[in-house]
């Protein structure tokens, strides 16, 4: 091949070279494109699948929810399940004090702590906590106590339970229908809730 032939395939060379490059510079951008489709497809399935997933929970809850909402809604109207109902315990007091026909009622209520024996209920997802009330009052004979914790039970006005009650002899004086004996017992208000994430880490 002389001179005038390398001349004449110049061109044609030039050209081959490149579409050559811009056959390379294709396949590797395709390649990529390839890599990155691949790879949001990859998050697309797991986006779905989580999202299957959350829509399945979302399903069994209400299902859960539907199935338990009566049980729910009447032990939220005992007072039981959500927030204190403290005017209620305090409503409970009065009407139990006017049934059992009493001489008026003395009460403290502490500040709202953990339930110490949640752990025995097994209570699962939910919070247990209680309130203390200190209550002190007149009874004519040892029969009015436990009329009165059971006249107090069926005022729906909360779930309680009795730590403890200590009776002592007082002096009437000689006045008929005076208290012969003071009470001064220790109930706890029980409240159960679902469980704050605080409370779940610990």
């Amino acid at each position: 091949m002389n001179a005038a032939d390398f001349r004449a395939l110049k061109t044609p060379l030039i050209a081959l070279i490149l579409v050559a490059a811009i056959g390379v510079g294709l396949a590797y951008y395709s390649n990529t494109v390839i890599v990155q489709t691949r790879s949001e497809l990859a998050a697309q399935q797991i986006r779905l699948r989580d999202a299957r997933i959350r829509l399945q929970k979302s399903g069994d809850e209400k299902d859960l929810i539907v199935r338990h909402l009566r049980d729910y809604e009447f032990l939220q109207r005992l007072g039981f399940a959500g927030d204190e109902q403290r005017i209620n315990w305090l409503d409970g007091l009065r009407l139990s004090n006017q049934q059992s026909q009493l001489f008026g009622i003395d009460y403290q209520i502490g500040v709202q702590q953990p339930y110490p024996y949640a752990s025995e209920l097994d209570p699962g997802q939910l919070s247990v906590h209680q309130s203390v009330m200190k209550i002190s009052f007149g009874l004519l004979h040892e029969g009015d106590l436990m009329r009165f914790l059971g006249v107090l039970a069926k005022q729906d006005a909360g779930v309680f339970a009795v730590n403890e009650c200590v009776m002592d002899r007082v002096t009437a004086g000689g006045i008929r229908f005076q208290p012969n004996l003071r009470a001064n017992c220790e109930l706890a208000w029980i409240t159960v809730r679902p469980a704050a994430p605080a409370d779940k880490k610990s």
